[in-house]
């Protein structure tokens, strides 16, 4: 009668000895890094969104201020004229041709009044879209700042996975903590 003796392998005894003792250190590693990644995943969206954001509005600002130049050069063109048509009043005495200039001093003193007050639009406008695009981009500082301490927990928590060091499981915590309460605080302050 042969009787077979199985010998565990080392793996197959630390098996054992982690099913018994509660989960595995690799699996908390690894269900640490997997909520890890989702939420580094949310904070790299967000920071992506911020900056594409503020970028929207920093585009919308330019675009008032070239619109504000637009109006401001041809306001200038305006004053030229109408200092030309002063000057031209100053050299004649033909009544007629004096009525028509003054009648063309009008015009552009009204036609310059309206083109001021679009540049001036333009240029709240870009300062309005200035505004906005800082305060877009405000959180994005932090949310990088929280998407860094992220990674570097899920780099811990690797190097936990691999050399069985559990105080490198703390640090991973830590830093995990860090990154999360940045995340939190990013849109707050």
């Amino acid at each position: 009668m042969s009787e077979e003796y199985e010998v565990p392998s080392p793996h197959e005894h630390q098996l054992e000895h982690e099913a018994s003792h509660g989960i595995a250190l690799s699996q908390q590693v690894a269900i640490f890094t997997a909520i890890l990644a989702t939420v580094g995943a949310i904070v790299s969206y967000q920071g992506g969104h911020t900056q594409n954001e503020a970028l929207y509005y920093k585009n919308d600002a330019v675009l008032n201020r070239a619109l504000a130049a637009d109006q401001w050069s041809f306001y200038q063109a305006k004053v030229i004229k109408e200092q030309i048509s002063e000057g031209q009043l100053d050299t004649t005495s033909d009544a007629g041709r004096i009525a028509a200039i003054k009648q063309r001093l009008q015009r552009y003193g009204e036609e310059k009044d309206v083109i001021r007050q679009k540049a001036e639009a333009f240029d709240q406008a870009a300062e309005k879209s200035n505004h906005q695009a800082e305060h877009a981009l405000h959180p994005h500082e932090r949310l990088a700042l929280a998407m860094t301490l992220i990674q570097i927990s899920i780099s811990a928590a690797s190097i936990t996975a691999l050399t069985r060091r559990r105080w490198l499981f703390g640090l991973a915590g830590l830093a995990a903590l860090g990154g999360v309460t940045i995340w939190a605080l990013a849109f707050l302050l």
